[in-house]
């Protein structure tokens, strides 16, 4: 752990990063000391959680949430989700490229959501007694099959735009 402290001839500030128990090491540079503290850290989690929560109660995850809700569909409506989101990545990674506005985040969310995806259809295999080539086999096989699709947001964009143009053309006549 790391603390800062800054004294001037009139004041004197103290910037911690977490809480020490014990200094190991300290240096000094014109008036900013540096110290290099040890601590043992308590999770900050922990503390909320026994003093915010009641006893008994137990909550799920998001996680564990979004997992369920993915084990809850079929194995072709997972192929179809990792088929809509793989056409997002690609959309956001255009938009990166022409350098419009996009949340970095989502490349991230929606790479995660795909592994989930593709480890929930693998432990189904798993439970099937599918063997590790078999599947790459079949999965090869999955991919020459897919049929080329605009994604949901592309989709919604264009129906939008399709339905501007219609309110337009009522307009006008």
């Amino acid at each position: 752990m790391l603390s800062l402290s800054i004294a001037t001839p009139g004041t004197a500030a103290i910037f911690r990063r977490g809480t020490a128990s014990s200094t190991s090491t300290s240096s000094s540079f014109h008036g900013v000391k540096i110290q290099q503290q040890v601590s043992a850290r308590v999770p900050a989690a922990a503390a909320v959680v026994s003093s915010s929560r009641k006893p008994g109660v137990v909550m799920m995850s998001k996680r564990e949430a979004e997992l369920k809700e993915i084990r809850s569909k079929t194995t072709e409506q997972l192929q179809e989700e990792v088929v809509d989101l793989k056409g997002e990545l690609f959309m956001l990674r255009l938009q990166k490229s022409a350098r419009n506005e996009f949340k970095s985040s989502d490349f991230r969310k929606m790479k995660k959501q795909v592994a989930r995806m593709l480890t929930v259809k693998r432990e189904r295999e798993i439970k099937e007694g599918i063997k590790k080539r078999l599947s790459r086999k079949l999965d090869r096989q999955w991919k020459k099959s897919i049929v080329p699709r605009p994604p949901p947001s592309l989709k919604k964009l264009q129906e939008e735009e399709a339905a501007e143009e219609a309110a337009e053309a009522a307009k006008s006549a």
